[in-house]
């Protein structure tokens, strides 16, 4: 079978991402070939079809290039990762074949993109390594920046993992080969991705993420030198380098995560109750996070989701929220104003995520905008407030004057979905 120019770059896409489903974009479509193409077909129910006849007849699929989030949402749920190579040059000025390049790849823990998440729950990165009687775990929401680690006893794991949900969960080659391997495999909704040893060596881990970070040291995040979930955290800022094809700038430091904080619920414990899902149907509904979450933004609906699923055993912080809420339910015109202003607000953790992956588009922007218009109201209504909380918040929010200033200046009054769409 004679390999023609296009069909060379599309199979040079296809060794650059092993394991992946390769969408290939040819002008208004994306396509699929060979295995890809039956696979993807038989998933999506997308005809079949070929170019040729015979025996080195091509099986080929394809689909509209805007109805990409609706299929890759369905591949990405189905668990499958997705190498998107697009169109880097315009038809127009080619001399020739159309220049191609892989510019992301999509898999169940690395979305970025709002029509593939869910608003208000947290779609989380894990990755492990584990000793002989210690165990690093590590863990990012790439759409919020949220990144955090700690080191456990291995039999605590399964807890862990059952409290974050993760979508993906990275861990080495060799473990599992080991007798751990059915712990992984056989959690439902968690894909697993096999990574190579070295990615979590404690040397390779620890200089990328000194760089990531721009730092000489990781003591200042208060990170142990020997914590063995240094090896699990590097292991997921070099995965997301790989997949993301940009920088992941928005993830800016490492939190520790202290167990002793919070109480400590055991995976079965925590299905039992139904705090955050329904043990039958797994839905959100009618669990306690359904009827308490009241929340006025997506924001809000993730850490409130965060805090039912990890309790807080600190007195001093638990004082601390509960002085903030005394002062809200004494002051309702205050209340009422606070929850309007949030209502005007867009998932600012979300936006801020698409901007620094250089994935934004203008209505983003505008998104941004328009909320960083509400953020002088909210600060005026939490302003001279007693309790040690709310006059934190109030401190702590920036009204960022010159960036309003420069997108006001910028911007149309209602931007485009696309660049290319003009205004």
């Amino acid at each position: 079978m004679a390999t023609t120019p296009m069909m060379k770059q599309y199979l040079d896409a296809k060794r650059q991402c092993p394991g992946a489903v390769v969408l290939f974009r040819m002008g208004d479509f994306y396509e699929l070939f060979f295995e890809d193409a039956e696979l993807v077909a038989r998933v999506l129910g997308l005809a079949l079809t070929s170019r040729e006849k015979g025996p080195d007849a091509i099986p080929m699929a394809g689909f509209p290039h805007h109805s990409l989030d609706g299929h890759l949402h369905k591949l990405v749920q189905a668990g499958y990762r997705v190498a998107i190579c697009d169109q880097v040059q315009d038809p127009r000025e080619a001399k020739g074949l159309v220049e191609r390049e892989v510019t992301r790849i999509v898999t169940p823990g690395t979305l970025t993109d709002d029509g593939l998440l869910e608003p208000r729950a947290n779609n989380f990165l894990a990755s492990v390594v584990l000793a002989t009687d210690r165990c690093g775990l590590a863990w990012v929401d790439v759409s919020t920046g949220d990144f955090q680690l700690c080191d456990l006893d291995p039999h605590q794991l399964a807890d862990e993992l059952g409290r974050l949900e993760p979508a993906e969960c990275l861990v080495s080659d060799e473990l599992m080969q080991g007798e751990t391997a059915p712990a992984f495999t056989g959690r439902n909704g968690m894909a697993v991705t096999r990574r190579p040893g070295w990615s979590f060596h404690p040397d390779q881990a620890r200089d990328v993420l000194l760089r990531q970070f721009g730092v000489a040291t990781l003591e200042g995040f208060g990170i142990a030198a020997d914590s063995l979930a240094i090896g699990a955290a590097g292991a997921i800022v070099d995965y997301l380098r790989e997949t993301q094809k940009t920088t992941v700038d928005h993830i800016t430091r490492l939190t520790p995560y202290q167990r002793t904080h919070s109480l400590v619920i055991d995976e079965v414990t925590r299905r039992s109750l139904e705090l955050v899902r329904t043990l039958r149907e797994g839905r959100r509904e009618a669990t306690l996070l359904g009827v308490l979450d009241q929340t006025a933004t997506p924001m809000g609906a993730r850490l409130l989701a965060q805090w039912v699923g990890n309790p807080l055993a600190d007195i001093d912080e638990l004082t601390g929220r509960l002085d903030a809420i005394e002062e809200l339910l004494t002051s309702s015109l205050m209340r009422q104003d606070v929850a309007a202003a949030l209502g005007q607000c867009y998932d600012m953790e979300r936006l801020t995520a698409r901007i620094a992956t250089r994935r934004a588009s203008p209505r983003d922007l505008g998104a941004l905008v328009r909320t960083l218009a509400v953020v002088p109201k909210l600060k005026a209504k939490l302003a001279a407030r007693k309790s040690p909380l709310l006059a934190k918040l109030e401190t702590d929010l920036d009204l960022c004057p010159e960036l309003r200033q420069h997108l006001e200046t910028a911007l149309v009054d209602d931007p485009p979905l696309a660049l290319r769409e003009g205004g």
